[in-house]
């Protein structure tokens, strides 16, 4: 039996799509209405796994611990430790599947030690830095491109979006009187983001003198809210790009990531008050402990209530 030490193999997608150990789980992810970025992940890490058993000669259904462990091995030397957390998450989700259809025992992979997650805080800007960002988004190469580049950053920032979401918008879905957006979320689920008075000008700018320009471009008209220079729908590569562009032009750190704006919002709101359960519904998480995250980031406000609440933290100013 080998036991080369060089990447994981990858199986072909037509091999992937017919193969009876992954054409069948792929329908199942469908079927759960996951996005296609999760989708994709999941299947890359199976397809990953099934061709290195493959080339290994081993039986998939019954892999031995040791055989896990030489896989994990490969994961680690190729990527990230949090990368190897999300690959080993689909390969348990893989084969929960199976133990249900009745193909597998049991998930050879539920008692194995895994390499611990590493705890790493969520980027965050300023609020200087934002105004960086928005004040560089209004130098576009046309007017057109200036005032969707500023409606963009606004709305993801102002509304705490994902990139995903903000691209899936079309302008049936805004209420600009009301401040509120319907965004289609993970899961394909539904809800209502609010947003304030700059996003709202913002975006009054972009539909009245930006957006008429772009869509002149395209026929027939597409009914997505932000369009690209040639007036089709804008993608999420072609908006990740364009923000990664304004970021880099803005002086903003390179780990800037269009994440960095919802990260922001939620730390801005904790910041400014705001409860945190009240952050978790406009984020749109289903579990509290997501949002927890940015408690451990948002130090200001903690910082002003130890100080009005902590008798040692009120400094009088007296000389001893």
């Amino acid at each position: 039996m080998a036991r080369g030490r060089g990447p994981a193999p990858v199986a072909s997608l037509s091999s992937a799509a017919t193969d009876p150990r992954i054409a069948p789980f792929i329908m199942h992810l469908r079927a759960r209405a996951l996005s296609a970025a999760t989708q994709r992940s999941y299947r890359t890490a199976v397809e990953r796994l099934v061709a290195w058993y493959d080339a290994e000669g081993i039986d998939w259904r019954t892999p031995s611990r040791a055989d896990l462990r030489r896989y994990i091995a490969l994961l680690s030397e190729d990527g990230e430790r949090s990368t190897v957390q999300q690959r080993l998450a689909a390969l348990g989700t893989f084969y929960r599947f199976w133990v249900r259809q009745g193909s597998v025992a049991k998930d050879p992979l539920h008692a194995l030690a895994r390499p611990k997650r590493e705890k790493r805080l969520p980027d965050v800007l300023s609020q200087a830095q934002i105004e960086q960002l928005i004040s560089q988004a209004g130098i576009g190469t046309s007017a057109a491109l200036a005032l969707r580049d500023t409606a963009l950053i606004e709305l993801l920032y102002g509304a705490g979006l994902r990139i995903a979401e903000v691209v899936a918008i079309n302008v049936s879905d805004l209420q600009l009187g009301r401040g509120e957006v319907k965004v289609t979320g993970k899961g394909d689920k539904q809800r209502v983001a609010l947003f304030g008075a700059p996003c709202i000008r913002a975006l009054e700018a972009y539909l009245s003198g930006g957006r008429p320009e772009l869509a002149a471009l395209a026929t027939p008209s597409p009914s997505a809210l932000f369009l690209n220079r040639n007036g089709g729908a804008l993608g999420e590569r072609g908006a990740r790009a364009r923000l990664d562009d304004i970021a880099r032009a803005a002086g903003l750190p390179e780990a800037f990531h269009p994440h960095t704006l919802r990260h922001s919002f939620a730390t801005h709101l904790l910041d400014g008050g705001a409860d945190l359960r009240v952050v978790q519904e406009l984020l749109g998480h289903e579990s509290l402990g997501t949002t927890q995250v940015y408690t451990h980031v948002s130090t200001t406000r903690l910082r002003g209530l130890y100080k009005s609440a902590h008798p040692r933290a009120r400094r009088t100013g007296a000389k001893q």
